[in-house]
This record gives C-alpha cells, sequence and structure tokens, in this order.
C-alpha cells in the first residue's frame, strides 16, 4: 500500500458521512457539522491575516447553497487499490500517490456521477485494458473527467487514453473498446442527460488531465451553465468554478463590492473564461480580461457572444507580459489569481495603475496574507472582506476582500 499522509487529521465532534473516509484526502473536514467546518475554516483565515493587517480579516462566512452533491467537475484515476489488484476508478488514496480508491458513493458529486464511474469502471474491467503503470508507463488508461451543468442538465464524459492502439499510419481511428464504452454510457439511466462523450489522448509522463488530441465519440465537446442570467460555454479544460450554486454567492459579493463602474474601464485579470468579466460588462464601460490560458481566452470571446456583449476584450497572455502591451488604463480592477497568488514582479506592475479601489478574490488565504504586504505598502487600505465556502467538508476556501486607495 501507499505511505500514509502523516498530516493529523481535524478532530470534530460528528461522526464522518462518507464510507469513503478516511482513506480518501479529499474531504476532511466530515467530523464537524457544516456549520462547524465553515466556521472552523473562518477562524484559520482570521488568524492569517490577522497576523499581516487585522483590518482585512473577515468576520463571515458564507454558506455554500449546496453542502453535498455540489461538483460541477470532476477528474477520476485508473489504477489499483494494491499492486496488481483488480482495475479501479477513483480518487488517490491520502497520502498515495499510486494506489486509487474505488468511489462508489462520493458525497460531493451526485449520483450521476457515481453511475457513470460505477459502469465505466465495470466496462473496462470486462475488456481487459490496464491502466497506464506511472512508472512504465506501459497501458491505456489514465483518467476520466466528468462535467455536469447545474442549469441545464447536460453532462460530458471525457476518458482520457494514452495512445496506444489509436492511431493508425499516424491518423486517429476509433477503437472497438472506446465505442463501445461509449454505447454503454449512453444506455444508462440518469437524472440528467449526456451531451458529450469524448476520447482524449495524452501521452505526457506527467500525471496531468491534458489534450494531445480529442475525439468526439458522440454528441457535443462542450456544456451551457447559466450563472447570474448569462450562459457560459464550457468545454473539457475551460477554467470554470466547480461550484456552480456557490459561484453564484462568490460573484454577488464581487459585484456588491465593485460598485458602480457606469462609464469606467475594468480590469479583470486572471479571468478564466470571462465570467467575472461578462457579469460587470453591462454597466461598465468597458472590461479587458486576461487570461494565460488560451483555450479560455477563447471561450470567453464566445460567451461573450453568446450574452450580447460587445464591450468585452479578451486577451490572451501571461499578466506580467501583457500589462506592458496594454494601453488603456483602468478605473477599477478585479484580481482573481491562481493558487499560488500573484507574480511578486506583476503585483507591483498592477498596484502602479493606483486606481481607485480593486477587488482581490482569494482561493489561498496564505498567497493573499503575503500579497498584503506590497498592497498596504503601495496606500491600499482592505475596507471589508469576507469568506465564502465553495468546497464543503474539504479545508480550501474562498476569501474576497475589497482595498481603496
Amino acid at each position: 500500500m501507499g505511505r500514509k499522509n502523516k498530516k493529523k487529521i481535524p478532530e470534530g465532534p460528528c461522526a464522518p458521512f462518507c464510507i469513503h473516509f478516511p482513506d480518501c484526502g479529499g474531504c476532511l473536514y466530515q467530523q464537524f457539522s457544516y456549520e462547524g467546518q465553515r466556521d472552523e475554516k473562518l477562524s484559520k483565515v482570521q488568524k492569517l491575516l490577522g497576523e499581516v493587517c487585522p483590518e482585512a480579516v473577515p468576520n463571515e462566512c458564507l454558506s455554500s447553497p449546496r453542502q453535498t452533491g455540489y461538483r460541477n467537475k470532476m477528474e477520476f484515476s485508473f489504477g489499483d487499490m494494491e499492486k496488481d489488484g483488480p482495475l479501479t476508478l477513483g480518487l488517490h488514496m491520502r497520502g498515495s500517490f499510486y494506489n486509487i480508491i474505488p468511489i462508489s458513493d462520493c458525497q460531493i458529486v451526485d449520483s450521476d456521477y457515481r453511475a457513470i464511474i460505477w459502469a465505466t469502471m465495470q466496462y473496462f474491467r470486462e475488456a481487459g485494458l490496464k491502466y497506464v503503470h506511472k512508472k512504465t508507463h506501459d497501458g491505456i488508461l489514465r483518467h476520466l473527467l466528468v462535467r455536469k451543468s447545474v442549469a441545464t442538465e447536460e453532462i460530458m464524459v471525457a476518458l482520457v487514453t494514452s495512445s496506444k492502439e489509436c492511431y493508425e499510419n499516424g491518423v486517429y481511428k476509433h477503437t472497438p473498446w472506446a465505442d463501445e464504452w461509449a454505447k454503454r454510457l449512453l444506455m444508462l439511466d440518469l437524472y440528467g442527460r449526456i451531451s458529450g462523450v469524448l476520447h482524449i489522448v495524452n501521452d505526457s509522463p506527467a500525471d496531468v488531465v491534458q489534450s494531445d488530441h480529442t475525439e468526439v465519440l458522440y454528441g457535443s465537446d462542450q456544456i451551457t451553465e447559466k450563472l447570474l442570467g448569462l450562459e457560459f460555454k464550457i468545454t473539457p479544460f475551460s477554467f470554470f468554478q466547480t461550484n456552480s450554486t456557490g459561484a453564484e454567492v462568490l460573484y454577488t459579493v464581487v459585484r456588491d463590492y465593485i460598485g458602480d463602474i457606469d462609464g469606467m474601464t475594468v480590469f479583470d485579470l486572471y479571468s478564466g473564461t470571462g465570467t467575472i468579466a461578462q457579469l460587470l460588462a453591462p454597466v461598465a464601460k468597458k472590461v479587458i480580461g486576461v487570461e494565460i490560458v488560451n483555450e479560455a481566452v477563447e471561450a470567453a470571446r464566445e460567451n461573450a457572444l453568446l450574452n450580447g456583449l460587445d464591450n468585452c476584450e479578451f486577451i490572451a497572455g501571461d499578466v506580467l507580459k501583457v500589462m506592458d502591451e496594454i494601453t488603456e488604463i483602468p478605473d477599477v480592477m478585479v484580481l482573481d489569481p491562481p493558487r499560488e497568488g500573484i507574480h511578486p514582479k506583476a503585483l507591483p506592475r498592477l498596484l502602479s495603475y493606483g486606481v481607485r479601489h480593486f477587488v482581490y478574490v482569494s482561493c489561498k488565504p496564505d498567497s493573499l496574507a503575503r500579497d498584503l504586504v506590497p498592497i498596504l505598502e503601495s496606500g491600499y487600505h482592505p475596507v471589508k472582506s469576507v469568506c465564502v465556502d465553495m468546497f464543503p467538508w474539504t479545508k480550501h476556501i474562498e476569501t474576497v476582500c475589497l482595498f481603496e486607495k
């Protein structure tokens, strides 16, 4: 078996509600009531930020509208629970790089996910296909990606494999096992509707879900989600908040914090598929989004057209480099960086615009605490902040902070 993670699991008064606890390392706050684990995370954010700037400390954590079945995207891995054991499909065992737990009763996804996982694992056990071994890289099966829209209940399922058996004379060929797997999925009795089944080929040595080639086996390669009256097309690799109902809470806070932006130019930096930009666009003069992932930028442009917004511009590139190419000057900014926060060289450049106020959306409080120092040194002070629980039962938390010059 894989090495156990020695990190201590938080102690709490409640019995875990998931049969996979504590072997699965995902939801480690099950020993608390929902209110208890939400308050526990808020307390940790308060301690982190309070050591840097007491005025930045949030006093409230807003709840996720859904506490179970809230995920709209999951990536599962093929493997086994023990060496030379039967094929499994699920999540990594806590503290193990190799061992995969079959997730038959995961509670942060709905029953459609569980049915798809189980049917996929059973089919490939019958087919006798092997998973890609992390050391030798032999085998075919790698990952299963599932995305589901809360609003439309459309489901996208993508099988990720190595290229073995997938090409003939350099051209993708439909393998019998991929086509038969797709047919099995379409026979499932689900609450939602499978709108797309994909086969993604990936020969990268890294254990990540990415595409060398994507083939649509059935339907479409995108689903539609709706947030706060707008529609968003989501492709396999689009960045989109993984909790749709929680995202509405988060983005409502951002929109409230940013305030009256009539006639103003807004920079939405680290913009992903442009969700925040498009929510602000109807009341702004212009919104410019910058995102390093090309696919996300293309999706943002398509979504802006879908929503009839002609005052959004989306630029593909690194925020640090793109800033020198943009001629417009922002009146306000929204910063929603990845977990590592804003690049130390990019932050002074952004602060040099001297905007009247900006909103910082952080998915990792440690990064926000670090970035607070140069923000305060640049003459900004926190006006208000709040936490939003986007990931019930896990350790993760979002923090939104409004800064003024």
